[in-house]
């Protein structure tokens, strides 16, 4: 079974991604960490990567979609559930040829579905476990709320300590993001209506505004 997966920042796109990677024992796959990998490993796609990185640049698709497929060509005995691109339309053209000419499937993609204003309270109350970051907790939602223990808030789920990335506090931060994601004649949003278009993959679209057990039960009932 093979995922791309879709949603804005604050959407619990990355709990979700693990929830199935638990329940289809497939590999949950963030862009971020496989530029990670290939620098880390010192590769020829990796070292091309780390020179526009350390300029500041954004890496060339000619190198970003290589790297990807590499990383999901390892886990095409298993399965995986890409998270976080194509993050544009340009992009998901690329990545759907790719995926073809590879002969590599692409079985469903999810959009979690949420507005925008919703996205912007969730980041910035969303706190980090250092264990896991797919602990959900939020100090504005009962259901996921930290806990106290000994005069500070702890993981809800493990009981580890809690951080905030300086960019969930940031609104121009937040905001620069969320322009990319809901830019829907270039952007993510562009991206995730290519995938609505082409032959394939069923699209699964579900709301984000529900609990997390509720979204997860709408993803698993279109899962085969």
């Amino acid at each position: 079974m093979n995922i791309l997966a879709f949603g804005p920042n604050g959407s619990g796109k990355g709990t979700q991604g693990a929830i199935i990677k638990e329940k289809y024992g497939i590999d949950h796959i963030e862009s971020g960490a496989i530029f990670r990998e290939h620098i880390k490993g010192g590769t020829e796609l990796g070292k091309k990567a780390k020179e526009y990185i350390d300029r500041g640049d954004l890496v060339p698709d000619d190198i970003t979609i290589p790297m990807v497929l590499e990383t999901l060509d390892k886990s095409k005995d298993k399965g995986w559930l890409l998270d976080g691109f194509p993050r544009s339309l340009v992009q998901a053209e690329a990545l759907d040829k790719a995926l073809k000419d590879a002969g590599m499937k692409l079985d469903y993609v999810i959009e979690i579905v949420l507005d925008r204003d919703v996205a912007k309270e969730r980041i910035m109350g969303r706190r980090l476990c250092v264990n896991d970051n797919n602990h959900p907790n939020h100090i504005a939602f009962d259901a996921i709320k930290p806990v106290e223990k000994d005069g500070k808030l702890v993981c809800r789920v493990c009981g580890g300590d809690l951080t905030t990335r300086a960019d969930d506090q940031d609104e121009e931060a937040i905001n620069k993001r969320h322009n990319i994601y809901y830019d829907d004649k270039t952007g993510t949003m562009a991206a995730v209506n290519y995938f609505k278009n082409v032959s394939g993959p069923k699209v699964i679209s579900v709301d984000g505004s529900a609990n997390i057990q509720e979204v997860s039960a709408a993803i698993m009932k279109e899962l085969a």
